[in-house]
């Protein structure tokens, strides 16, 4: 959106570019990688940070960043901690030139149980300490409910908190939509942010800007919104003059 270069770093091998261009991804400005091994992707994520030529690099999944020993190996041989210090060095060799390059990098991680828990928080992530502690910000994403549209699920509303912050305060919350064919709602996070700015109100099921009814319902409001590309920009724009009259206050 921003107008940068992004490369996708697919461990999992699950991109679909059909439906990725359904969602509004840019496929022109986006580079796709499908390596084989563990090592393959990280060294192609450190070639691409070190080369300044991106912006972002997102790698899905650390999960499946297997490393090369276990695909080489017999299934059921035991390979513990392999991955874990495969991240570790390779994290240790990332963390300097990402900071020389200004390069954003995200990785995509699963959520494992532990067995055998019995107190506290039975929930861990792959590929071992390491990337918990070098990464400069950790986002927990959970589905909070599914979106429907009569008896057909559209979308799925999610909950978005931040467990690890080192540029500003940790342990913010924020929800977005996330609608089937289409990715992230703009017009649903307008709303919402709207409404928490009391540019838009409701009152019964009916949401109003300036003094008109504008939508009965959450989607339909949304999909109002949507199909009047002129009046969301509007309402956006009065959205980031709140925030920026808020922000001069403090």
């Amino acid at each position: 959106q921003a107008g940068g270069v992004a490369a996708f770093i697919d461990a999992e091998h699950a991109f679909d570019p059909t439906y990725a261009k359904k969602i509004g991804v840019n496929l022109d400005d986006l580079l796709i990688s499908q390596p084989d091994t563990g090592e393959e992707a990280l060294e192609i994520t450190e070639t691409l940070v070190r080369s300044n030529a991106v912006d972002l690099v997102a790698i899905d999944s650390v999960a499946a960043l297997t490393p090369r020993v276990e695909i080489e190996g017999e299934m059921g041989d035991a390979q513990i901690g392999v991955q874990a210090r495969l991240m570790s060095q390779a994290l240790r060799k990332l963390t300097s030139c990402i900071s020389k390059s200004k390069t954003a990098v995200i990785f995509i991680n699963q959520i494992r149980m532990k067995i055998g828990v019995m107190f506290g928080n039975p929930e861990t992530t792959p590929g071992g300490q390491a990337l918990k502690f070098y990464s400069s910000v950790r986002i927990d994403l959970r589905r909070k409910g599914s979106i429907k549209k009569g008896d057909e699920y559209i979308g799925n509303r999610i909950k978005a908190k931040v467990v690890k912050n080192k540029v500003a305060p940790p342990f913010k919350q924020a929800e977005f939509d996330i609608m089937f064919n289409e990715g992230i709602s703009r017009s649903g996070n307008i709303l919402d942010e709207a409404e928490k700015n009391n540019i838009i109100t409701k009152k019964g099921a009916w949401y109003i800007y300036e003094n008109q009814k504008i939508g009965q319902g959450r989607e339909n409001c949304k999909n109002f919104l949507k199909e009047n590309p002129k009046l969301l920009d509007e309402i956006e724009g009065k959205i980031r003059q709140k925030i920026r009259e808020a922000q001069k206050q403090k």
